[in-house]
């Protein structure tokens, strides 16, 4: 029998030390957030926040946000249905509206929330309550209105499309129309659609040829937005699969045709973190220059908290920008 064989403890006379001083630390005092405190404005408490792991993303994104729209470049956003249902149609008219958003990419299912707003002030049915009778999806006034304006599209895109059919039926809540403002603004919606995925491809209306029609030039007109995207920033608010997807393609063909597309800020802004959105928004777009970012958490908190820091910024860059005119007059 073989002698087994004595382990004895570690000496502990060895252990080496260091002094505190010499260590590189992760966190410091001055990243840590301040206590709010009751009446306390908005820039204040924004600017309170640590400037740790996702709070210090947020704020280099709005920064970024801010500063690159500032210098005249591409701000798009690419989005799927659930931040509509959230209720964040007024933020993205908003950033519309003040110039903000230069262009804007929607899944399908979008248009179908957007247009019920538009149209009876609310949207979002309980599928488990209807889907066992087979009436899930098919109110009648959301499938004929979307299929007949996509019928229609003439070469717009399923976005322009639409938009303009809003406008023009003037429905009693136009002004939560994103599509609507799009085409009052002049601003691109593109609408990339997967056949069979929307309620409306339900309905006895629904014409393929021309929904694929339509999604392919909102596809090419995509591509053209990706093209002067150099330098700006393209922001996938709540979609797991179709954006990250078309967002990608479209890029490529950006490059493909001669064009220089560099220097991007990317961000996945998602309540989960998803692979295709990782890997086709935040990594691989900005692995020859740029930088990605996710923030991760629900869409009606962190969008609201990154639109209202970006406001912030470009607002504090305006004052700053004035004063040192009026510096330069004296």
């Amino acid at each position: 029998m073989k002698k087994r064989r004595t382990i004895p403890p570690i000496d502990m006379e060895q252990v080496r030390t260091y002094p505190l001083d010499r260590r590189a630390s992760k966190v410091a005092a001055a990243a840590l957030g301040t206590e709010p405190r009751p009446g306390m404005k908005l820039a204040e408490f924004l600017d309170g926040l640590p400037r740790i792991l996702g709070a210090a993303d947020l704020h280099e994104v709005a920064q970024a946000i801010a500063d690159r729209h500032s210098r005249g470049r591409v701000i798009a956003l690419g989005m799927g249905a659930h931040p509509i249902k959230v209720g964040l149609s007024p933020l993205i008219i908003g950033l519309m509206e003040r110039g903000i958003l230069s262009a804007i990419a929607m899944n399908g299912a979008c248009i179908i929330h957007d247009f019920e707003l538009a149209y009876q002030g609310a949207t979002s049915e309980d599928v488990g309550a209807s889907l066992d009778d087979g009436e899930f999806g098919m109110a009648r006034e959301t499938g004929q209105f979307l299929n007949d304006a996509i019928a229609g599209h003439a070469g717009r895109g399923i976005g322009r499309a639409v938009g303009e059919a809003i406008l023009d039926a003037r429905p009693p809540h136009i002004g939560l129309s994103i599509l609507a403002a799009g085409a009052r603004l002049g601003i691109p919606v593109t609408v990339h659609v997967a056949v069979g995925t929307d309620i409306i491809h339900m309905h006895p209306n629904a014409d393929g040829a021309a929904i694929g029609a339509a999604s392919m030039d909102d596809f090419r007109l995509l591509a053209g937005v990706a093209r002067s995207l150099h330098g700006g920033v393209f922001v996938n608010l709540g979609s797991a699969v179709i954006i990250p997807e078309v967002f990608l393609k479209a890029l490529n063909l950006a490059r493909n045709t001669g064009n220089r597309v560099d220097e991007l800020v990317t961000v996945d802004m998602d309540f989960m973190r998803h692979y295709r959105p990782g890997v086709n928004v935040v990594q691989r777009p900005t692995q020859t220059g740029g930088q990605g970012y996710r923030l991760t958490g629900h869409h009606e908190i962190m969008f609201p908290l990154l639109c209202a820091a970006v406001l912030e910024r470009l607002q504090a860059g305006a004052t700053k920008k004035r004063r040192a005119s009026a510096r330069g007059k004296r």
